[in-house]
């Protein structure tokens, strides 16, 4: 080959390996999600190279469709029939506990917390953590209404604000769209494998994160801070939670140390710490045989608030909770609060009769109740979601009626009880998120600027429980 040719090929690969970069590039910034009617998520090819610098992504512009994805896990509950007769006092077996009034919502401005404990107690157990100088968890339960830490990120930072601490908390061993969460630059990992509790799932590592992942091939999780909030830059503990049957080798690192821990295998669940002041960790790894449940970032004292999302689920799940597994894992990581937000996947537009699902969710708040018993529960009615009717936009009229289930399951359980869609604003509140750009275009999730308006609403109403 003469020189000519010689340099005529290498242009042309050089230009082929300039379009298959533009063709990623531009992959990268289609909207995806918006096409498919969120069939299919938003992608970042260039994730690989960019690691834990992963810009962030835009809000999901989703349009609307009459429902959200229906947890499978309902079909058939959602067919029980129950006694649908509205009532104002809550009946109890003879010689049980005395009857529960439905509590205003509402007290002037604030939409407060209504209890519907046993004693009236409230948040005894958050309040007393907080009293006593040591850390408080908060757990956030949920769908994909808190995906990306939304909503649940502002709520954190508030608390933090007034009663301390640092740290974003729990985060997953991997993430497929880490640039989502801006409360934590999230890489690597892609060594773990997912298992869901909605899936194929080996029950004795259920937790109440509701996954878990093994690992495929040796690799390196890494998390580190951000300054978009303010209490999320650096944090001073530093928890992997794992489990491995047969000895193993974890390598951790944070911005001071490098720590190589020999592990002895064991069944039960087991915790790496590293203390001291940190913007980084890393967890490294090759032993085939370590199951990570994630990692948790925090300070030793005052506030943490562990997001726990999962898009599709409906709640209903947590009843499988493993109380061994709990157990074992509540000396390292313990609950103080457990916030419950679901609802919207087990809602479908032509559907009123949500007492089934009602029955379900006593059953869980009951499980969780044993599996936590140092915790207070607090369930979230749904907030507002749009339907068309016409040419317009309006709330659909299904969720008044899952929010009065929500709502008998909190009252039957003995547990809390707040009103979102009363605190968005009520009747029609979607349409107005929507229109100040607080909300997606899908009339369901609520975008950055939604979750803090929302954080801030239930911050005032918790605030308002503990100080009382």
């Amino acid at each position: 080959m003469n020189s000519s040719e010689s340099k005529h090929t290498s242009w042309r690969i050089v230009l082929i390996v300039i379009l298959a970069l533009g063709m990623l590039i531009g992959i990268s910034f289609l909207p995806l999600s918006k096409w498919t009617k969120g069939k299919v998520s938003n992608i970042n090819i260039l994730s690989d190279v960019l690691e834990i610098n992963t810009p962030e992504y835009e809000e999901d512009e989703t349009e609307m469709s009459e429902d959200a994805p229906l947890d499978p896990c309902l079909e058939e509950d959602l067919a029980i029939e129950v006694d649908t007769r509205e009532v104002d006092t809550l009946t109890t077996p003879e010689g049980d506990k005395p009857l529960i009034a439905v509590q205003p919502s509402r007290v002037g401005e604030d939409v407060v917390i209504e209890d519907y404990t046993e004693r009236g107690q409230g948040l005894t157990n958050l309040r007393n953590a907080i009293k006593s100088g040591r850390l408080a968890r908060i757990a956030m339960v949920g769908d994909s209404y808190i995906e990306g830490d939304i909503f649940a990120q502002d709520l954190r930072d508030m608390l933090q604000q007034t009663y301390g601490g640092n740290g974003v908390g729990y985060v997953n061993m991997y993430s497929e769209f880490p640039g989502f969460r801006r409360s934590v630059r999230q890489g690597g990992g892609k060594g773990w494998k997912e298992y869901r509790a909605n899936a194929k799932f080996d029950s004795k590592h259920m937790g109440i994160t509701q996954h878990y992942y093994k690992l495929n091939s040796g690799t390196e999780s890494t998390y580190q801070g951000t300054s978009s909030l303010g209490h999320t830059k650096s944090w001073n503990k530093s928890t992997f939670l794992f489990s491995t049957p047969t000895d193993a080798q974890v390598t951790l690192t944070t911005s001071n140390d490098t720590v190589t821990f020999d592990v002895t295998g064991s069944p039960d669940p087991q915790a790496l710490v590293l203390r001291g002041n940190t913007s980084v960790f890393k967890v490294k790894t090759s032993s085939p045989s370590v199951i990570g449940y994630g990692v948790w970032l925090s300070d030793s004292t005052g506030v943490s608030l562990d997001g726990m999302s999962s898009r599709g689920f409906s709640g209903v799940t947590l009843g499988a909770v493993n109380s061994d597994f709990t157990s074992k894992t509540r000396r390292f990581v313990d609950y103080n609060l457990i916030i419950l937000e679901f609802g919207i996947n087990a809602m479908s537009a032509k559907q009123t009769n949500y007492n089934g699902y009602s029955e379900k969710m006593i059953k869980v708040i009951e499980h969780l109740k044993r599996c936590y018993p140092n915790a207070d529960i607090l369930v979230l009615g749904i907030g507002d979601r749009g339907s068309k009717q016409g040419s317009s936009v309006h709330s659909m009229a299904a969720a008044s009626h899952m929010i009065e289930a929500q709502r008998q399951a909190a009252r039957k359980a003995h547990c809390l009880f707040w009103d979102t869609r009363e605190a968005m604003g009520g009747d029609d509140a979607i349409v107005t998120w929507v229109k100040n750009g607080w909300a997606n275009k899908d009339y369901i999730h609520l975008n950055h600027k939604g979750g803090k308006q929302l954080g801030e609403l239930l911050y005032k109403a918790i605030k308002l429980n503990i100080e009382k």
